[in-house]
């Protein structure tokens, strides 16, 4: 099971920033064994929390994608962002995973010591029952970002997050119809490109991407969808991107 949540409608209600921000949280849960993990807990972790437990299901971890303040908490631009710090309080036998090279930006940003951190690489996994959750490193909007492939083998053939119709979670490398912004410290255009056209064009056509933002014109969108629509995927060499990248 996974399911999108909006700062500011599902979660964070009241709160001008996170609507602001129109950040995505996920909740990918095992509906056998009742066990969750939060993808991007932030603005809202007690309500976040309560949500998780609301549907009958114990929180076992959280997932970050990226060291960006909005999506794992922290201080910026003269806001106080709740974050996995909270989630560890509330929560302490909740395991935080992020990606090697993100750890130590992600302990800095955040409070939490990164020795608390599981660190991963890309290709490894995480198993909640029949849930499969893949690490992928996606660097490019930040050094360690990654996007999660989630399936489930028993969801029906085709259903989004099917083993032939895989979930991405994408945070801010992938979003619906745009991509990551790459001019932001520890960002590197060459990579994004590599991680758009090599590392996520591997994925099948029937993948469905959930996004970090409500960016899209839509909420998400399959791959096979962006590969016809989103400009961002449609770069045919570096040298195009490059000049796309400077506009």
């Amino acid at each position: 099971m996974l399911e999108q949540l909006l700062a500011g409608r599902d979660f964070a209600r009241g709160d001008a920033n996170a609507a602001q921000m129109i950040n995505f949280a996920y909740l990918v849960a095992d509906d056998a064994t009742r066990q969750a993990v939060l993808v991007d807990p932030a603005w809202d972790v007690s309500g976040l929390v309560e949500r998780v437990e609301r549907e009958g299901y114990t929180l076992s971890g959280a997932l970050v994608t990226h060291y960006h303040q909005d999506h794992c908490g922290g201080s910026i631009w003269g806001m106080t962002i709740e974050g996995i710090a909270e989630l560890s309080a509330l929560r302490p036998n909740a395991r935080i995973h992020v990606h090697a090279k993100e750890a130590d930006g992600i302990a800095q940003v955040t409070g939490v010591p990164a020795q608390d951190l599981v660190r991963h690489e890309g290709g490894d996994a995480l198993e909640l029952g029949s849930v499969r959750i893949g690490f992928l490193h996606t660097p490019g909007h930040t050094p360690g970002s990654e996007c999660f492939l989630v399936t489930d083998a028993t969801l029906p053939k085709g259903a989004p997050g099917s083993v032939d119709a895989p979930a991405l979670v994408s945070g801010d490398t992938l979003f619906v119809g745009a991509c990551g912004r790459v001019d932001l410290p520890g960002s590197d255009p060459d990579e994004m490109y590599r991680t758009l056209t090599q590392r996520l064009a591997k994925l099948p056509s029937g993948t469905v991407l959930y996004p970090g933002h409500d960016y899209g014109e839509t909420p998400t969108a399959t791959l096979e969808n962006q590969r016809a629509k989103n400009p961002y995927l449609r770069v045919s060499s570096l040298e195009d991107w490059r000049r796309l990248m400077m506009r």
